[in-house]
């Protein structure tokens, strides 16, 4: 085997789209610290049981373990950094008021999400502790659809659900209550078939639970899909508390285009509490941001506090946007001359991208663009346009 070959879905990022990755990273931490979001920095590698507190199965399967040479004990590298995040505010930080906390790092996957993602991610997000109020999610959608448009991504269309509608038709039958997870998977999946052969291979499954189940499939689309759901759906303890949340959460953020599946949570059946929401928009194949609320993570902690937010991938984000513009450099020539260094340091200094080629060198770059020169003249250093 070549020693330049990668593993499969890992891949280096060349100058340019590095430069840009790195640019929307300070441009979105910037936009978090407006927001009164506090940056923090977790390990990359941590100790399993902890690395995984509260989260689903799925979260398992893509975290690599390794052994602890010091403790012998195992430890995971962090396949997504909420926990993580969720673990500083319970345990540190220990605040009683509302806490926003923001990161970025890398993250690596065992596995990957699809056929089209890559095992390495750069992720970046936002978590408020603290507030059960539907207020928190409000802010945070606002924020994570500031960061697209920050971004230049165009006609970003957000999906909402919120697990409290299943929760509460399946919590009304106990015949199914032990089923959850798989109820979860098949109406993901739309398995209409499916949920048909599940309701008749559990005994004491009442018929107006397969009934709410399979219109939950259907219940998909523009905002009108609450309505329809309020119409149809049996009339269960928690059902119409979370349709309200829904529908208030749509009301005040205005100008922003919505829809509703209330089917699809992807894996976040039993990790999410509240409204689930992912951010999508043409160009990219999947979501480009996923978050929702997670109230209790923090009780394996030792602290259980109410949590929502929002995570995405920098790498994936950038992938989509346009190529990444070239910048204006200047040429300077080499030498130690006082006057030389002078001027160089001077225009770096207001910003200027200044490359002092070395003796023999040609140009081999990627992402700048040259076309100004500082040469001496009449004994003065002077910058003037290449033709």
């Amino acid at each position: 085997m070549s020693n330049w070959l990668l593993p499969e879905n890992l891949a280096d990022i060349l100058p340019a789209e590095a430069r840009r990755i790195e640019e929307l990273r300070r441009n979105l931490l910037d936009l978090y610290r407006a927001y009164g979001f506090e940056l923090v920095a977790p390990p990359l590698v941590e100790y399993i049981d902890s690395l995984l507190a509260g989260n689903g199965r799925a979260l398992n399967l893509r975290t690599f373990k390794l052994v602890d040479q010091l403790s012998g004990r195992t430890l995971g590298v962090r396949a997504d950094m909420t926990s993580q995040v969720c673990r500083i505010d319970a345990h540190l930080l220990n605040r009683d008021a509302v806490t926003r906390l923001c990161y970025c790092g890398p993250v690596l996957h065992a596995r990957p999400s699809g056929l089209l993602s890559d095992r390495e991610l750069m992720q970046i997000g936002a978590e408020v502790f603290g507030h059960a109020g539907v207020e928190a999610d409000i802010e945070v959608i606002e924020l994570a659809l500031e960061s697209v448009r920050r971004a230049g991504v165009q006609h970003a269309r957000v999906d909402l659900n919120h697990p409290g509608v299943l929760r509460s038709v399946i919590a009304s039958d106990e015949a199914i209550a032990g089923h959850a997870d798989e109820v979860s998977d098949l109406l993901a999946a739309k398995d209409i078939p499916g949920l048909t052969a599940l309701g008749g291979a559990l005994p004491g499954v009442r018929k107006e639970t397969i009934r709410a189940l399979l219109d939950l499939a259907d219940l998909y689309g523009d905002c009108s899909v609450l309505e329809r759901a309020r119409e149809i759906l049996p009339d269960v303890p928690g059902l119409s508390d979370a349709i309200s949340d829904l529908e208030l959460l749509i009301r005040a953020l205005p100008g922003h285009e919505f829809t509703v599946d209330l089917a699809d949570m992807g894996s976040g059946y039993g990790y999410h509490s509240g409204v689930v929401f992912s951010i999508y928009a043409d160009n990219w194949h999947d979501a480009l941001v996923k978050g929702g609320r997670y109230d209790g993570m923090g009780k394996a902690f030792g602290r259980a506090r109410p949590a929502t937010g929002f995570s995405l991938d920098l790498r994936k984000l950038s992938s989509g946007l346009p190529p990444a513009s070239l910048t204006r450099a200047i040429r300077a020539p080499w030498g130690t001359d006082p006057d030389l260094v002078a001027c160089l340091r001077k225009l770096r200094d207001a910003g200027e991208v200044v490359i002092q080629m070395l003796p023999g060198q040609t140009h081999a770059l990627d992402e700048f663009i040259v076309d100004r020169e500082l040469v001496l003249q009449e004994g003065e250093w002077t910058v003037r346009t290449v033709q």
